[in-house]
């Protein structure tokens, strides 16, 4: 049986990028005949927004072909009250009480509670004795893994405040064969429990701030199997970081152009070009160049930071040739020659020259 696993995708508009990811995650589910989807928290951004968007979510989650499972996270932890119906093909774990049971599955829904510590701890003790061996256990959990090494960036724009806060150990002592996580929005990310399940975070399928890079991924396995990556065509913000070398034989122009070709097409690139250029070597100064990237990079990029200098005088002074040269002399490898041609540099443009 095969279970897709995503979260955070804090849905606030119809038709946005939040919207059309949700869209592809379901023709996906289609796509590769899973049985379960498990949407682990925060769906939505607001409760407003599930108010909202609710006529739109019953219509796309109904007639699926499987299973769309919920759990409330921290950004919409009210919105499933009242008994409201999100589609024919939903379920939504509200408490530890009342697992969803699908042929060899129990899945059991740990939604986000202010709570940490011991009322957690005290929860999780209560769950075990529910934990039967004759199916597979699954736990849906919103909130942070106190195990993983993470920055508050990770899970977007949340503050300073603890969010059912867990550690692996909580679940060493449990009969449950996977942790389904939300909340830690940046990447995938698996561990394995002393028990010999997984926990496992697939990460946001859309990027919903500029600190969430790189390609986004869900996670899809078979029941029994690792959880296992899959890479999405979904919008995503990508750093493409750019150090000029003047002491290399090279086109600045050229380089920009070669590294913007590989670019995903859902791609919104934040590009950083830095380093230093050698203007006569190139033919082009620093406002020459800076025109040709925004030509370059038309249609292309988000945001663009040009920190890139001439130093074609500092290149051109007799003190720093016999530096060069003297260095060429000493055997050093590239990396270290390279090293400090930089330091030298930067002493130098606080010399006047």
């Amino acid at each position: 049986m095969k279970i897709l696993h995503t979260a955070d995708i804090h849905l606030q508009n119809y038709q946005d990028d939040r919207w059309k990811t949700l869209r592809k995650l379901i023709e996906l589910g289609k796509r590769e005949r899973v049985k379960i989807f498990v949407i682990s928290g925060d769906l939505f951004d607001k409760e407003m927004d599930a108010e909202a968007l609710r006529p739109k979510i019953r219509d796309l989650f109904s007639r699926t072909g499987f299973k769309v499972v919920l759990i409330p996270g921290n950004h919409d932890k009210e919105s499933y009250k009242g008994g409201y119906s999100f589609g024919e093909d939903v379920v939504t774990l509200r408490d530890l009480d009342n697992p969803f049971e699908y042929k060899e599955l129990r899945i059991w829904g740990l939604p986000f509670e202010p709570i940490e510590g011991e009322e957690i701890l005290g929860k999780l003790a209560a769950l075990a004795d529910n934990l039967k061996t004759d199916k597979t256990n699954i736990l849906l959990y919103h909130g942070e893994l106190l195990d993983a090494f993470f920055s508050r960036k990770d899970f977007g724009e949340e503050g300073e405040g603890r969010y059912m806060p867990v550690k692996l150990s909580y679940f060493k002592d449990l009969n449950i064969d996977y942790v389904l996580a939300g909340h830690f929005h940046s990447k995938f990310s698996v561990w394995e429990m002393e028990n010999g399940g997984y926990f496992v975070y697939p990460g946001s399928p859309v990027s919903i701030t500029r600190r969430e890079t790189g390609r986004r991924k869900v996670n899809i396995f078979e029941i029994g199997k690792p959880p296992k990556e899959y890479f999405l065509d979904t919008p995503h913000f990508e750093e493409i970081n750019i150090k000029l070398d003047p002491f290399k034989d090279g086109d600045p122009v050229k380089i920009i152009m070669e590294t913007l070709e590989g670019i995903h097409p859902e791609a919104s690139v934040i590009l950083r070009v830095s380093g230093y250029i050698n203007s006569r070597k190139i033919n082009m100064n620093e406002t020459e160049l800076a025109g040709k990237i925004s030509e370059i990079i038309e249609g292309k990029c988000l945001e663009k930071i040009l920190e890139f200098r001439d130093i074609h005088t500092i290149l051109e002074n007799n003190l720093f040739k016999d530096f060069r040269n003297k260095l060429e002399k000493k055997g050093y490898n590239e990396e270290k020659k390279k090293d400090l041609l930089d330091l030298t540099v930067k002493a130098m443009m606080g010399v006047k020259v």
